[in-house]
């Protein structure tokens, strides 16, 4: 069977954002039909797990998040990944998480109250569900601290990923494309 590719993107944003445009299209200008690049509820009082839950559950129910699903996910997304992937129990080929963070307060009260409903205490539990699991981090996020990304890589990761000067890997920081992603697909 083909692979099928999912990109989430992270806390107020959307998938028209950063650099996931730009790997979805590719994506599919390797012959992938399958790149899906859910826009999710953002901001206060729409994002949180239960939400986003929700949506990406329909995925499972159709079959497209399944054991050839390649997962890419920046920000929050990974720990909404992990914590979803767990709870419903779905195993995927593959995870790739962009500054990845797990029960970090401190950003703001707005990113603190939206990012709260996606922490997990079993991060690593989140093995069962995958095999290969790569992160992505750098040393100069200015939203998260280096050592709390390095601790959520260092959980979870086959693989980690370093950037000495990447800040948060995000359009703002100069990503609006990610050549080095695109060795996972």
């Amino acid at each position: 069977m083909k692979n099928n590719y999912f990109i989430i993107h992270g806390s107020f944003s959307n998938p028209f954002s950063n650099w996931i445009p730009w790997l979805r299209k590719e994506i599919e200008n390797r012959g992938v039909e399958n790149v899906y690049t859910p826009d999710l509820p953002s901001g206060v009082g729409y994002q949180n797990f239960d939400n986003w839950n929700e949506l990406i559950k329909v995925y499972v129910k159709a079959g497209l998040i399944n054991e050839n699903t390649i997962i890419f996910a920046h920000s929050i997304a990974p720990a909404f990944v992990a914590k979803f992937l767990i709870n419903n129990q779905v195993k995927v080929k593959r995870l790739i998480f962009v500054c990845g963070f797990n029960n970090y307060l401190g950003i703001n009260e707005e990113y603190d109250n939206v990012n709260k409903t996606m922490y997990l205490d079993n991060l690593e539990d989140v093995k069962n569900y995958c095999d290969d699991i790569i992160c992505y981090y750098s040393k100069n996020d200015p939203y998260v601290k280096y050592e709390v990304e390095k601790s959520f890589a260092d959980t979870i990761a086959t693989k980690q990923v370093i950037i000495d000067d990447g800040g948060h890997l995000n359009a703002e920081s100069g990503y609006t494309e990610f050549p080095d992603l695109l060795k996972y697909i």
